[in-house]
């Protein structure tokens, strides 16, 4: 309890400051992933306001921020369409109970899963995507647009060389937008991408139908969100820890995006998971706790609601200033250096992988793809088995698995001594078809009259072999 209490009241006015530089950059997410969808703003921004509270309670990973994303937006697009919004909300409260189940049955455990490369490949990927997400701001803007996008950059890693008591993007956005305001310059504000809610969520239960029939088509999507959300966030955990040289409970994490999307869904918003583009604002802002996770949902409340006439005059440029630097700050730009002097596997399972991710715009197909390309490259590198000949004896060297046994059974093709004898000592034999092919190599031999013998066994591939003999 004390460590938790840490965790919240631990860094209060750094969780604070940073909280509400969040969130005023959650409401054009919010209302972009909307806008994607197919629904009312409010449907995103509320659930951007309670996957930011509810998970700064349940979450695994203090300072991450979860709310509205992209990739959950993509996979509603066609529910929405074909289904309309009762169906979402139905959708992310079996999402969020699909997520509680993997979660309590370990499922962060196969993060250790995914190398290095496929790591690498998800940051640079989503680096790339934050910065591209950003240009139809600027692109075909007016000169102001770019010179106040340009100057809001250049304020956010200028200012901390002076001032570092209230973060850089808070005082870039009021500084910027006083500037906006004063001077009557006409640019694209928040505004213009669509109206602010001026109710609170209330609870209500989705009307739908309780039957197999809605079951057959929620489930379908709600697995898909399920997987995307919880690989989004786990990563995203992941990048967070490395940033701040800190551990997080993953699992803990899993069960609490599937609490935040369970509660999410009865109170009107749509799924969401882990934003890493916020979460690392909130990181470099000097958010640490989860203190700063919940202000920054109370606030982005407080900014639509109370404040509302007043952010929808926010420029947008001022706000594409700062994911652009939030950008830059997620590449990972030793990525250059590890494709030099990493092994041409590793630098091709990186490049796939960020490809992958662009081209589908998805990041969790993006490393499924990147680890099933290193798993097929490891088991390529693994499966080299040599045969040797020494003093008369068959020596194996190199794993005897599913993928090596055609080398093996090849080995004993022009065999004509009268007895032979294979030795196991520098092997393993790892599974049915290892044993398989032993005893297929013993047939083929036996039936030309020569005499087999194995030895050298471990005592698992003794035990491997004994049991399918």
């Amino acid at each position: 309890m004390q460590a938790y209490g840490q965790q919240w009241f631990g860094n209060i006015r750094a969780d604070i400051l940073s909280g509400m530089v969040v969130g005023l950059a959650l409401i054009p997410e919010a209302l972009a992933f909307a806008f994607i969808v197919g629904v009312d703003p409010r449907v995103a921004l509320y659930a951007s306001f309670t996957m930011a509270v509810v998970i700064a309670f349940v979450g695994g990973r203090p300072a991450m921020v979860s709310a509205a994303t992209g990739a959950m937006a993509l996979v509603l697009v066609s529910l929405m369409a074909n289904h309309g919004l009762q169906y979402v909300l139905a959708a992310t409260v079996l999402t969020g109970v699909i997520q509680i189940f993997l979660g309590i049955f370990g499922v962060a455990n196969l993060m250790r899963f995914i190398p290095n490369s496929v790591m690498l490949g998800f940051v640079n990927a989503l680096g790339i995507m934050i910065f591209i997400s950003q240009m139809p701001y600027l692109i075909g803007g007016s000169v102001l647009t770019y010179t106040f996008a340009i100057v809001t950059l250049i304020l956010v890693y200028v200012i901390p060389r002076y001032f570092r008591l209230i973060p850089a993007p808070l005082i870039a956005i009021v500084v910027m937008t006083t500037i906006a305001f004063v001077s009557g310059v006409k640019l694209q504000t928040i505004g213009d991408l669509g109206t602010m809610p001026s109710t609170l969520p209330t609870f209500f239960m989705p009307d739908i139908p309780l039957n197999l029939e809605t079951l057959k088509i929620i489930l379908p999507y709600s697995l898909a969100l399920s997987v995307v959300g919880l690989l989004e966030s786990l990563l995203t955990a992941q990048v967070l820890d490395d940033m701040t040289d800190t551990s997080s409970n993953k699992n803990r994490e899993a069960r609490g995006q599937g609490i935040a999307n369970f509660v999410n869904g009865f109170f009107g918003g749509m799924a969401g998971c882990a934003l890493i583009g916020q979460s690392i604002i909130n990181v470099k802002s000097g958010g640490r706790g989860r203190f700063s996770t919940f202000f920054a949902g109370v606030f982005l409340l407080f900014l639509i609601i109370i404040l509302g006439d007043v952010v929808v005059d926010i420029p947008m440029p001022v706000l594409v200033g700062i994911m652009i630097m939030v950008s830059m700050t997620t590449f990972n730009w030793g990525s250059f250096t590890f494709l030099k002097q990493a092994p041409k596997s590793e630098s091709i399972v990186m490049i796939v992988t960020v490809a992958v991710i662009l081209y589908t715009s998805n990041l969790a197909i993006g490393v499924v793809v990147g680890v099933i390309l290193s798993t097929l490259i490891f088991v390529a590198n693994i499966s080299r088995v040599h045969i040797e000949l020494v003093d008369g004896i068959y020596k194996v060297k190199g794993p005897l698995f599913f993928a090596s046994t055609s080398a093996f059974v090849k080995a004993f093709d022009e065999v004509t001594a009268s007895r032979v004898v294979i030795d196991f000592e520098d092997s393993q034999v790892w599974d049915e078809s290892a044993v398989g092919a032993m005893l297929k190599v013993r047939e083929k031999l036996e039936s030309k009259d020569i005499a087999v013998v194995f030895q050298g066994l471990n005592s698992s591939s003794k035990q491997l072999f004994e049991q399918f003999t």
